[in-house]
């Protein structure tokens, strides 16, 4: 059996081989999808025109059109032709370059690279941690899980109540919940692989865990940004 990144060993004595280079295709296309998202929102920040077409409400359609793939992805992964769901995803990634271009062009550019990189050391840390540890985190990912429902309403109330410490105290448990995600769906991910998958079970399996990841990552990413980052 092959996929993307290599062949999978199968059987006895094998998991181990399969599991690596299945876990390796996960997060390529996660990474891949990440910097299709930075092209896209740097083209925007950089484009006074494009940014203003975004400010201008666009931005709201592209929220609701990712949210809309993902729910679609999710659902229909079943159905969906691998490369079918590999091209919703890349455009997936493509819109939220889009959607977050108004938030980061609030920022200055040291403040979004700072956020970047504490992101992707708190990722790379969950992440590292979710593939060794030896313990089961279903309990942990439905503390998180449960914890970032709190987190939404207590967003959504304060759209009315506009208390900037609030919004401070929910960025700061937005970070704790997705890097206890992270971990989470990373194990997660692992369980869901099987050798004796053919290769566009396989190459389906990845894709729904890469955006998983991706998501947990760009949920790190912008709660970090409004902890951290400075206003323009």
């Amino acid at each position: 059996m092959s996929f993307e990144g290599g062949p999978i060993v199968t059987g006895s004595g094998s998991g181990d081989s399969g599991i690596k280079r299945y876990m390796t295709l996960v997060y390529n296309r996660m990474f891949a999808a990440l910097s299709l998202t930075g092209v896209v929102a740097m083209i925007c920040v950089s484009s006074p025109g494009i940014l203003q077409f975004m400010l201008g409400g666009f931005a709201t359609i592209l929220m609701i059109s990712t949210i809309g793939i993902t729910i679609y992805l999710a659902a229909k992964i079943s159905t969906l032709t691998a490369e079918r769901a590999s091209t919703l995803f890349w455009v997936y990634s493509a819109l939220m370059g889009g959607w977050i271009s108004p938030i980061l062009a609030m920022y200055t550019g040291e403040s979004v690279a700072i956020s970047f990189f504490v992101a992707a050391a708190f990722f790379g840390g969950m992440s590292l941690y979710g593939r060794l540890t030896n313990r089961d985190l279903t309990s942990l990912g439905s503390f998180m899980f449960i914890g970032l429902i709190s987190v939404l309403i207590a967003s959504f109330a304060n759209v009315f109540m506009g208390s900037s410490r609030l919004q401070l105290g929910l960025s700061v448990l937005s970070v704790i919940i997705f890097c206890g995600l992270t971990a989470y769906d990373v194990q997660k991910i692992m369980r869901f692989y099987n050798g004796g998958d053919s290769c566009e079970i396989l190459k389906k399996k990845a894709i729904l865990g890469a955006l998983s990841l991706y998501l947990d990552f760009i949920n790190i990413f912008l709660a970090l940004l409004r902890v951290m980052g400075r206003r323009r």
